[in-house]
């Protein structure tokens, strides 16, 4: 039916003005909206009429804003070889545990652990002891299959048994250590404000990072690339360290790297108990702050029992220096003076406002499994991503000019109908991805010049069916009414099935293709609703007011 209801009218209406209010925001420049940025890493504050209008406007992608881009590879070599240091434990633990325990120090020598035994008698005891240590292979979905983790291997002197990892469960190993990888580098890379950065696998054991506007690939390195394993330690007072850490330790104790004492004359080593008081995993909570003096810290907040031994140990230990270390080197070794019961403290360590954020951005994502190495680096400019703009801009508007042109010299007062509908739908997409906040890229602006194709072919549909109806003999509102009614199916199933394909690029890709996937869904949606729905509203407009009695097709 061509009558609309009032509610109706002023449904698609509404939907018309917020498309154009949400895409306003894209040709106003940004010193007119918002203030500056108060602090560095703050994100700036809406002004005036823009603190109740959409004030954002559409994100651009890494080829139009220019960007980082670097590609990290996961140590798989540095997990293989903890994981045979704690099998090498594990193995130990397991025969001292035997009685009559048996005594053995496993080494881990050219990727095996070689358990050699006191005597072969011991070898039906301690072979049955070590395949306790067998498990099935945990997959990264959390799954089991029924391959073990542990190749046995008698030695031909009959003292000796070798274990290794199966290619199984290291395979196991990787797609969960990668799989965690890419949880702790996304979560990072969240805290940090950073819109819509591409974050995926690339290869067996790489990560790709792009972070569009960020022009400082080092500190995307630094925070992406940095363990974040935070460990507490006692300082032992009385060793002699020597001036470049040289010096012997007693059992228990490390001598670790300590910068931060060299700004005071000191040596920049120090000596800690090797046994970590508490441990990052405690930690609940961690914010960039300020210390007593103004210096810039980071709070940090343990869990109950992280709180309770904090207290414990800063109970026992008034008087004395603690070491607060991160990734092996100490960060700071305050003394305590009291005790801390709160379980709440900070970390000083000559931060800036920046890398205080970061730190605790990093500590509140948690520590990576494994070492992360950038193995690629890129920075994309801003003035390649300004050309690119220029070059999609340039190639909408001739696309949207030559459509136009073709549609008013095919269908004349219909052209003109089927023009303001794509004005329409080019507002709706602008605004839509302004609102959404989706990133828009290069094959992004493809996508848009494909749903301006498709949106004409609905009208197209429209119209040719309006005019086999009209060339058959119906009245003006009969063919027209026919002619939408008719249209609409097959104009349902292209737009169906292109936006089912859509999904699944958006679901499976990355990127630019995920950006081309968002402009094309969305590209869909406001075709459809424009290219039959607002038209129509439009056409029975005209109707209403001039009431026409033939049509000139």
């Amino acid at each position: 039916m061509l009558y609309f209801p009032p509610w109706k009218i002023a449904l698609v209406l509404g939907v018309i003005v917020l498309g154009i209010l949400f895409s306003v925001p894209n040709f106003v420049p940004e010193s007119v909206r918002m203030e500056p940025a108060r602090a560095e890493g703050e994100a700036p504050e809406p002004k005036g009429i823009w603190t109740i209008l959409p004030h954002k406007t559409v994100n651009l992608g890494l080829d139009l804003r220019g960007g980082s881009h670097i590609v990290f590879e996961v140590d798989m070599d540095e997990v293989r070889q903890e994981r045979l240091d704690n099998l090498a434990e594990d193995a130990r633990n397991a025969l001292r545990q035997l009685e009559p325990p048996i005594f053995t120090r496993p080494a881990v020598v050219a990727g095996e652990v070689i358990v050699r035994l006191p005597g072969a008698e011991d070898m039906d005891r301690a072979l049955e002891a070590l395949r306790a240590l067998n498990e099935p292979v945990t997959t990264a979905g959390g799954g089991q299959s029924l391959q073990q983790t542990l190749d046995i291997v008698r030695g031909e002197d009959g003292q000796t048994l070798r274990l290794s990892i199966t290619d199984a469960a290291f395979e196991a190993i990787r797609q969960r250590t990668v799989t965690q990888s890419i949880e702790v580098i996304r979560r990072r890379i969240d805290a940090t404000g950073t819109t819509e950065p591409t974050i995926a696998r690339q290869g067996e054991d790489r990560v790709l990072v792009q972070v569009p506007g960020e022009s400082d690939p080092q500190r995307i390195i630094d925070l992406v690339g940095t363990a974040a394993r935070l460990t507490f330690h006692m300082v032992e007072p009385n060793v002699d360290i020597g001036p470049g850490g040289e010096a012997r330790t007693p059992p228990g104790v490390m001598v670790l790297p300590y910068p931060g004492a060299a700004e005071f004359g000191g040596v920049p080593y120090i000596a800690v108990q090797r046994r970590a008081l508490i441990t990052g995993d405690q930690l609940v909570n961690a914010s960039q702050g300020f210390g007593p003096e103004g210096q810039v810290v980071v709070n940090f907040r343990f869990n109950t029992s992280g709180a309770r031994i904090f207290a414990d140990v800063t109970s026992q230990n008034v008087g004395q220096r603690f070491a607060v270390v991160l990734d092996e080197e100490v960060i700071s070794a305050p003394r305590i003076n009291s005790p801390i019961t709160g379980g709440s403290g900070f970390i000083e360590g000559g931060f800036t406002v920046q890398t205080a954020n970061d730190l605790a951005n990093m500590l509140n994502a948690g520590a990576l499994p494994a070492s992360l190495t950038p193995v690629e680096l890129r920075t994309v400019g801003p003035g390649l991503g300004q050309d690119s703009i220029e070059a999609g801009q340039i190639a909408v508007t001739i696309g949207f000019a030559l459509v136009i042109v073709v549609m008013l010299l095919a269908y004349g007062l219909f052209g003109v109908f089927a023009t303001i509908a794509l004005l329409a739908n080019v507002v709706l997409i602008l605004g839509a991805l302004s609102g959404l906040q989706a990133t828009l890229t290069l094959p992004g602006i493809g996508g848009i010049i494909l749903t301006i194709g498709m949106a004409v072919d609905a009208n197209v549909l429209i119209f040719e069916r309006i005019r086999e109806e009209y060339q058959a003999g119906r009245s003006v509102v009969n063919a027209i009414e026919s002619g939408f009614n008719r249209a609409f199916a097959a104009i349902l199933d292209a737009n169906v099935t292109t936006f089912i394909a859509a999904a699944v690029l958006y679901m499976m890709g990355a990127g630019p293709v995920r950006g081309f996937a968002v402009t094309l869904g969305i590209g869909i949606l406001t075709s459809v609703f424009t290219a039959y729905t607002f038209s129509r509203l439009v056409i029975s407009f005209w109707l209403r007011f001039q009431r026409p009695k033939t049509l000139a097709f």
